[in-house]
């Protein structure tokens, strides 16, 4: 009998059950997976706290995670290639990965990097795939400067990363008193600057009189768009994921995993985030790890604080 973290209506993640569940063995095209991490993301509880169109509850929690294979079905390939029991692997864009143990499709479990520990593994792709479509969706090339708000978080950090190997200078907003944020940034490759008044001249200032080519929004807030938009002269190469008010208002981007063009291009560059991770090209800073019982704090940690660093549930 394994143990899984389920929401069984819409409503807050006080109201989330941690149950027993029998773990069904994999058919073709499967893979059952002991999970030794899972990645807590704010879209876990975000997904889940009211009704969704074609969401059926009760829903199983969690979308990436870590582990080891432990059964494998018929006429199985995985995301990366074969599989074998006993191999360690990462799994996302599956459904419920907080749980002791997952049958899921195998088309979404690769190889995990052996540079990466189970918690760090854990926390990859979701960040990884969303900072990638930035990048592909505002046409960023080798050269340019572009302004990220909310350069120390999850997404930013991996955006940091993945620009630095394209070639990408990035200037990246931290709070004003936040020096951790700002030597995370740094440590990244970034020229952080602080957000509050002023922000638009502290960036033209960064940006040592080049032209901000586009902007990456993690931050949401009306100062990060307002100065963005003032900015960034073609408005097709600014993108916020969590502002879709603001960007249908104003005429810019907006991405979100469960649009059906992000889910398709999040879903092929799993591949290409492995990959820089396995070549120690992207890191996942991990703050800290909570056991599985305790999700509901983790959840709540990420929500509610500035966790400075990646959380993972650790069954």
């Amino acid at each position: 009998m394994a143990k899984r973290w389920t929401a069984p209506t819409p409503g807050p993640i006080e109201t989330w059950s941690f149950d027993d569940v029998e773990v069904p063995a994999p058919g073709a095209g499967e893979v059952t997976v002991r999970v030794r991490a899972a990645g807590v993301n704010p879209a876990d509880a975000k997904h889940v706290a009211t009704a969704r169109p074609g969401a059926t509850f009760p829903v199983a929690i969690g979308y990436e995670l870590s582990g080891e294979i432990t059964a494998i079905g018929p006429d199985t390939v995985g995301g990366s290639g074969e599989l074998a029991v006993g191999d360690e692997v990462v799994a996302f864009r599956v459904q419920g990965a907080y749980a002791t143990d997952i049958t899921v499709p195998a088309r979404d479990v690769f190889a995990k990097p052996s540079s990466l520990s189970h918690a760090e593994a854990a926390n990859l792709l979701l960040a990884g795939t969303t900072a990638a479509e930035m990048v592909q969706v505002t046409r960023v090339v080798e050269g340019e400067t572009v302004l990220l708000h909310a350069a120390s978080g999850a997404v930013g950090v991996s955006l940091l990363q993945q620009a630095r190997e394209l070639g990408i200078r990035v200037i990246g907003t931290v709070g004003p008193d936040a020096a951790d944020s700002a030597d995370r940034v740094r440590r990244y490759g970034g020229i952080p600057v602080a957000y509050g008044e002023g922000l638009r001249e502290r960036v033209e200032a960064a940006a040592d009189g080049g032209t901000i080519a586009a902007a990456w929004d993690a931050a949401g807030t009306d100062e990060a768009i307002d100065v963005s938009l003032e900015l960034v002269a073609d408005r097709d190469r600014v993108v916020t994921i969590v502002s879709p008010d603001r960007a249908a208002a104003d005429g810019f981007l907006w991405i979100a995993g469960a649009r059906p063009e992000s889910a398709r291009f999040r879903d092929i560059a799993r591949a290409r985030v492995l990959e820089l991770a396995a070549s120690g090209a992207l890191e996942v800073p991990v703050s800290r790890t909570f056991p599985l019982a305790e999700a509901v704090e983790a959840v709540r940690f990420v929500m509610t604080g500035h966790p400075g660093g990646k959380v993972a549930l650790l069954p």
